[in-house]
């Protein structure tokens, strides 16, 4: 009997996947991992996320197994050896189709059509399915028929348009029947990469892990989740973007467990858990971006004027700001969190991004690198779309003139110093208050630097900068 293979990739999960449950429907199903470790690292992706997601594959093979269902793995140093790697093992195993799940970056894109064109070609099915997102892009448009830059009616569209139907969780596949000539898998990578610095008991992988996370934010942060989201000394986010950037979880799993708990609805009830819908809304629409805007998907501004931006070549100024030595406890902080624990909490990528993009006038391509370098929830969109909406250069971004003080920053939503005395710990002997911003005498005595910039300074040769550019067009 023929099979179909099912080729994962950022859906490292059994339930609710659009693309396993379709390749089920149609017999027996022969899971397929391709590890591409060059070509992510080519495309800026660190040890922290390629760790991560090499222990979600570990997990997913233990499934998979539970269902007879065999995860063969392939090493492929680019994207462009997909056809044929998945061409190979469509004809060792007898298999009449390759089911996936679309992913939206260009290169995935193109990765993808390449191997619909040549499963074409050898008479055979490749079938993509829409499964990261409520809709399709280019399912919901502008009203002069173009994809939304501006998320307020993307997301008002959003839920206009949203049904119970799109929400549906897919079937699980049931267990096959063991068959003697099935393939014998692979032998799996590593489960660990010698240069990760990630601790993995922080982040343990697989969409068990993921369920549970998910269950214990509904349980005890989702109904405070928007008065304290933004206080980084408080765990009081979800803490679920790795797992749904790996796809170990899925946005209709995450909005169903909303609508049980909210009365059946995503846009009124609660305050905290329509807020987390709202950063789910969010991550869709930056998929949405990169498909109906490709250039931000080549290292370009959305905004296309703002290419002409006068960007500061200061390799000082971006050294210290990587390793967390501005002279801004808070933006120090969080560099220093993010390059430790492979995270940064969410208020803190808008200060540290806007520091650098602003404050330092630094191209923020070379912030968003930095990022995914570093990040275990690292992920193309949503990367992107938050620094170039942190640096006024992308889709319904901050207006030029908006720029993050530092320490009104800090002052706001640490007011205590605790995360500044965690993540700094030099400065933690300080009164909470001299936390934010310690006197010359006191950097001294502690070994911590001076401001590497003087914040209305460099607030004002940003707004130059700025009002320097051509008008858009």
């Amino acid at each position: 009997m023929t099979c179909s293979l099912m080729w994962f990739r950022s859906d490292l999960r059994l339930h609710d996947n659009t693309a396993l449950a379709a390749a089920a429907r149609n017999g027996p199903v022969v899971a397929v991992f391709l590890r591409s470790v060059p070509h992510w690292q080519r495309h800026g992706h660190g040890a922290n996320k390629l760790d991560f997601r090499q222990r979600g594959v570990a997990a997913l093979a233990d499934a998979l197994a539970g269902l007879n269902i065999p995860l063969l793995h392939r090493d492929i140093s680019a994207f462009g050896e997909s056809p044929a790697a998945l061409l190979q093992i469509a004809r060792e195993v007898g298999a009449g189709a390759v089911h996936f799940n679309c992913e939206y970056p260009l290169d995935e894109q193109r990765r993808d059509a390449a191997v619909v064109e040549a499963f074409r070609e050898e008479g055979l099915s490749a079938v993509g399915h829409h499964d990261s997102v409520a809709f399709a892009p280019g399912e919901l448009l502008t009203g002069k028929g173009g994809y939304y830059s501006v998320f307020t009616p993307f997301s008002r569209a959003w839920h206009r348009q949203l049904t119970p139907e799109r929400l549906a969780l897919r079937e699980t596949p049931p267990v096959q029947k063991p068959s003697s000539g099935a393939p014998r898998p692979a032998v799996p990578p590593p489960t660990r990469l010698a240069d990760a610095p990630l601790d993995a008991s922080r982040w343990p992988a697989g969409e068990a892990a993921a369920a549970d996370r998910l269950e214990r934010f509904l349980r005890f942060r989702a109904r405070r989740y928007s008065s304290q989201r933004d206080f980084p000394a408080i765990a009081g986010t979800s803490e679920l973007s790795p797992y749904l950037a790996l796809g170990m979880i899925s946005h209709r799993q995450c909005l169903q467990a909303v609508l049980a708990e909210n009365d059946g609805s995503l846009a009124e009830g609660d305050a905290g858990l329509t807020a987390w819908v709202n950063e789910l809304v969010w991550r869709e629409f930056y998929q949405h971006v990169a498909t109906g805007f490709p250039r931000v998907c080549r290292h370009r501004a959305f905004q296309a004027h703002t290419e002409a931006l006068a960007w500061r070549d200061d390799e000082a100024g971006f050294k210290a700001w990587c390793e967390g030595r501005t002279g801004y406890p808070i933006v120090d902080a969080a560099m220093r969190q993010l390059v430790s624990t492979g995270w940064m909490h969410n208020r803190l990528r808008m200060v540290t991004a806007m520091f650098l993009s602003k404050h330092l006038l630094i191209d923020w391509r070379r912030g968003e690198a930095f990022f995914m370098r570093h990040l275990v929830d690292g992920e193309f969109c949503a990367n992107n779309g938050g620094w170039q909406w942190a640096a006024s250069t992308g889709t319904d971004a901050a207006p030029y003139f908006r720029i993050f003080n530092p320490t009104t920053q800090s002052h706001r939503f640490d007011a205590d110093g605790r995360f500044i005395a965690e993540y700094v710990p030099e400065l933690a002997a300080l009164s909470p208050r001299d936390r934010h911003a310690p006197s010359d005498t006191q950097r001294a005595n502690v070994g911590y630097p001076p401001p590497i910039v003087e914040q209305k300074a460099a607030r004002l040769r940003a707004l130059d900068a700025f009002k320097a550019l051509p008008p858009p067009t």
